[in-house]
Order: C-alpha cells, then sequence, then structure tokens
C-alpha cells in the first residue's frame, strides 16, 4: 500500500468515471469494492465522488447536457502547470480540447487526445490532490497506456508529462516501458505496445483496480450485472483480469 499527500510531477494522480447510468454506476462500484457513494453536486455539474474508508478514492458525471457519456474510465496526470502543458502537448500532436479550466478552488482541468488516439486529462491541483491512497484493496493498483503507435507515446510522455522512463521490454511479443518515480525507483505507470492486438480500437488508458482475490471479483462483476472481457489469469505482475461494468465502461482488476 503507498500512501502519499501529492503525486509526482507526471504521475497519474485521479480518475473518474463517465457513465450513461449514474445511479447503477453508484450502486455497481459501491457493492464492488466496498466503495461510498458521496452525494452528487450540483455546483459541478452533478459530479460525484467515490470514498474508499473516508477517502476520496473515484469520481463520477453522468451526461453533460448535449455531450453524452461514453461509458468509459478517464486518467488525469499531474501537472504543476497546466497551460504550458496544453502549449508542448499541442505542439507534440496532442489534440486538446479547448482551454485549462479552473474547477473552483480545486484545481484546474484539461481533456486531450495523446499522438496516438488516447483520451486522458491533466490536472494542476489546488486544494485537491487526486487519490491519496494506492495498491490496497478497492485502491488504485497501476495504470496503463495500450498504444498502437509506441516509440511516438513514450516520446510525447516524456516530453510533455516530464516521464522518467525504463525500458522491461523491448521485442516483437513484449515491448513496454515504465514512468519512475523522478530520482526514485518507484515505477508509476506503463506503456505497452499493443499495435498487435488493437486493431481498430483506439489507444486507450486503463485503470487496474487492487483486489483480494481476482477471480472472485470477476464472479462479482457478473453477479452485479457486469462482465468479464478478459478472464483472470496468474502473470508475473500479480493475477489479472478484464471486466466491464454494466454499462460496458473497461477497467482491469489486479491481485498483486
Amino acid at each position: 500500500m503507498t500512501i502519499r499527500d501529492r503525486a509526482p510531477l507526471g504521475a497519474p494522480c485521479w480518475t473518474d468515471l463517465f457513465t450513461s447510468d449514474v445511479e447503477g454506476s453508484r450502486k455497481f462500484y459501491s457493492e464492488l469494492f466496498g466503495w461510498e457513494a458521496l452525494e452528487p453536486s450540483p455546483e459541478f455539474g452533478g459530479y460525484f465522488m467515490f470514498s474508499l474508508n473516508g477517502k476520496e478514492i473515484a469520481g463520477g458525471m453522468g451526461d453533460m447536457g448535449d455531450i453524452k457519456a461514453n461509458n468509459a474510465w478517464k486518467v488525469y496526470l499531474q501537472t504543476d502547470d497546466i497551460n504550458a502543458t496544453i502549449e508542448h502537448a499541442t505542439k507534440k500532436g496532442a489534440d486538446v480540447m479547448g482551454p485549462a479550466m479552473a474547477v473552483a478552488d480545486v484545481g484546474t482541468q484539461c481533456m486531450l487526445t495523446d499522438p496516438t488516439g488516447a483520451f486522458l486529462g491533466a490536472w494542476q491541483p489546488g486544494t485537491f490532490q487526486g487519490f491519496s491512497v494506492l495498491g490496497e484493496p478497492g485502491a488504485p493498483s497501476w495504470f496503463e497506456l495500450h498504444t498502437s503507435d509506441f516509440k511516438r507515446a513514450v516520446d510525447f510522455y516524456e516530453s510533455v508529462f516530464h516521464w522518467e522512463t525504463a525500458s522491461m521490454g523491448d521485442t516483437d511479443e513484449f515491448r513496454y516501458s515504465v514512468m519512475k518515480e523522478p530520482g526514485g525507483e518507484d515505477q508509476l505507470a506503463g506503456i505497452m505496445d499493443a499495435s498487435s492486438f488493437l486493431g481498430t480500437s483506439p489507444s486507450s488508458w486503463f485503470v487496474y483496480w487492487e483486489v483480494s482475490e481476482a477471480v472472485a471479483a470477476t464472479e462479482k462483476v457478473v453477479a452485479l450485472g457486469g462482465s468479464i472481457v478478459q478472464a483472470a489469469e496468474k502473470t508475473p505482475y500479480g493475477t489479472i483480469a478484464t471486466v466491464a461494468d454494466p454499462s460496458g465502461a473497461v477497467f482491469k482488476l489486479r491481485t498483486a
């Protein structure tokens, strides 16, 4: 388990769900992970938080007027200068969805699509730093980009979000780099060369949620109305499964 006051520069610091079924999602994730679904905030358009043992662990949002929810989890990367991030990301080929938007005194965000097609957010903290607990059951365990253009993705995140990376494999069968904590050895996120299996699917970020027992967790997903995308299997990095909630939002489960 990791407890932190602030995410390292460029690291995943928050995640939220854009869902077409707010009440269904609030119930599903609360029952699956033992989260508490906090009340939606009228001030922020109905945005709501999930908490785990009294600590904010993820956010959620329904349709935004004419913008319909795409039933997907989004990962935010921490920045200390969001306007510089937007400028640099644009120069490196990202599609930025408008100017930075302040969220009261909580922080400032922008949404973008990286040059390989993966959607993500950037977050400059104000009073809210993001999640503070990782690696315990019900908390984020890992963050991973599956990309159709590995070299371009690594270059983008190194350049725009100041990642220090290390290669974990460089063959056609397994090409993977990790983000290392600046000046340290901790691994914070990964980039996988997914060009051999993405097909026409876009590059995407995935959140891994820690669970006590991955097989039992996948069975619970199904019992709650979700589905199994890829059954739990043992890997050198733990037992991992890919599942979807009842609205189709895909996420991963991991037992370290």
